[in-house]
């Protein structure tokens, strides 16, 4: 690519170092310039290239960088995206994109203003298992959609030692750290609904922020969407259950990339975003009182098209997938 966009990264935690980082060094168009490390520094270690900075703004004064990702915690991407724009930057903020959709408007009112791009980094609309629920949705398989199940399940009894995560600050728990995907998939594949109905719970011991959520959608052709995420769930059911008036298809989340990044697995391995034998989803149909079942091939994904999407957007001002209308009305959503 003839245009290489220098970018700069605000941590590197699980967020950075994982979903983030490899990305931009194996991307034709991107240079991993500058990553902001606080305490410890341990980027060049992998990145031996890299400028490590103690803090955000001695990032944001690196004339040379065009697009800063915000991955810090939650309460926290207001700010340094704000920061970011007023320093002429683009950006690309992790989920959740703020805490109040008054926030989100705000950004976008910013970026408009400054002539630059903001976007949310929904990498999950890259999975192998969101990829081929949008496949059965949009091959019409399952005829009119009446019910749909949307999960995202964990088992964590103990409270983590990681108090950023677990102390009682806005945009913490389980409703604002798994409930962005599972939205942002509601309102990618079905669009905005005519109302909705939440419910948050704290179940473990002494925890200070929820680790159930549940939200329910009801759009205009009668569909309903049930959302719901746990950290209590030992036995994890299928992640996307989808009943229509022709068929039902089940799918069980695989989270393929998460675990072959942990194990090391380069993006541009050809088996990346490939899920193993056996984790196909199902697709129940019944044709004159006959049942028949099949097992629907999934399809590879790639966060890397994440960073394509970028990339189109600020070189080729291309629309990013995800809208601005999408990301204010999740977070209406999750702030309600």
């Amino acid at each position: 690519m003839d245009r290489i966009i220098k970018t700069g990264v605000l941590s590197f935690g699980m967020s950075g170092s994982l979903f983030h980082c490899p990305f931009l060094k194996i991307h034709p168009g991107f240079e991993l310039t500058a990553i902001v490390e606080r305490s410890v520094k341990k980027a060049i270690m992998t990145y031996p290239k890299i400028i490590s900075y103690d803090n955000v703004d001695d990032l944001l004064a690196q004339a040379d960088i065009e697009l800063v990702v915000v991955n810090t915690p939650s309460s926290t991407h207001f700010e340094f995206a704000m920061k970011a724009l007023k320093a002429k930057k683009h950006v690309l903020v992790e989920k959740p994109f703020t805490v109040k959709a008054s926030h989100a408007k705000a950004l976008y009112e910013e970026a408009s203003k400054q002539n630059r791009c903001i976007m949310p980094f929904q990498n999950r609309r890259y999975d192998s298992d969101f990829l081929s629920v949008k496949h059965m949705v949009e091959s019409g398989r399952l005829g009119q959609l009446i019910e749909v199940h949307f999960r995202y399940d964990r088992y964590r009894y103990n409270i983590s030692d990681n108090i950023t995560k677990e102390s009682n600050v806005p945009g913490n728990g389980v409703l604002y750290n798994l409930g962005p995907h599972l939205v942002d998939a509601a309102l990618a594949l079905f669009g905005e609904p005519i109302e909705w109905t939440k419910f948050t719970g704290k179940n473990r011991p002494n925890t200070e922020v929820d680790d159930y959520a549940y939200v329910q959608l009801t759009y205009k052709n009668g569909l309903h969407v049930f959302l719901t995420t746990s950290l209590l769930v030992a036995n994890i059911p299928p992640a996307f259950v989808l009943h229509g008036s022709k068929g039902s298809y089940t799918k069980h989340r695989c989270d393929t990339q998460e675990r072959q990044l942990q194990s090391g697995l380069s993006p541009n391995d050809p088996n990346f975003g490939l899920e193993q034998p056996n984790q196909e989803g199902v697709l129940v149909t019944i044709d004159n009182e006959v049942s028949k079942t099949e097992k629907i091939k999934s399809v590879q994904g790639s966060y890397l098209k994440v960073f394509d999407a970028v990339y189109d957007t600020l070189i080729f001002e291309q629309p990013f997938p995800v809208t601005e209308l999408q990301v204010v009305k999740q977070i209406e959503i999750l702030e309600s």
